[in-house]
C-alpha cells in the first residue's frame, strides 16, 4: 500500500510488470567533458537533446537481457516522467524506460567523459 507524505510516495516493495524496466538515479545535470565541451542540462531545449544514463533499479520478471545494479544509456525523451517515491526510508526519483532505445550498457556507473562523449555522437545522428 503506497502513503504520500510530503512530496514523496512511500512504498514497501517495487516490482514492474512482464519485461519492464524501472530506473533511477537519471542523470540530468550539466556536464563538461575532458575537451572543455559543455553539455548542457536543458532538457527542455535543442540543446539539451542528448541520451542519458541511468540505473536499473527494478526489472518485471520476464526481463531477460538487463539486471538490477546495471546501467542503461536510454535515447533522449525515451522515459516516463519522474516518480518521486520513498522506499524503505531511502527518498528517489524513478522511471520507466523504453527497452527499444535502450542504446548502451554497462555493469559499471560510467565516467563524466564516457557519459559525455556518447551524448555529443548522439546528438550528431538525430
Amino acid at each position: 500500500m503506497a502513503k504520500t507524505y510530503g512530496s514523496a510516495w512511500q512504498i514497501n516493495r517495487l516490482r514492474p510488470l512482464h519485461d519492464e524496466v524501472i530506473v533511477r538515479d537519471m542523470e540530468f545535470s550539466e556536464r563538461k567533458l575532458a575537451s572543455g565541451i559543455v553539455l548542457l542540462d536543458d532538457n527542455r531545449k535543442s540543446e539539451g537533446i542528448r541520451p542519458r544514463w541511468a540505473e536499473i533499479y527494478a526489472v518485471g520478471p520476464k526481463q531477460k537481457e538487463y539486471k538490477v545494479g546495471q546501467w542503461i544509456c536510454v535515447a533522449h525523451g525515451r522515459w516516463t516522467r519522474g516518480a518521486l517515491v520513498e522506499i524503505d526510508g531511502v527518498e528517489m526519483t524513478i522511471r520507466k524506460v523504453d527497452l527499444n532505445e535502450i542504446l548502451l550498457i554497462s555493469d559499471e556507473k560510467p565516467n563524466d567523459q564516457s557519459m559525455g562523449a556518447y551524448a555529443g555522437v548522439a546528438q550528431k545522428e538525430m
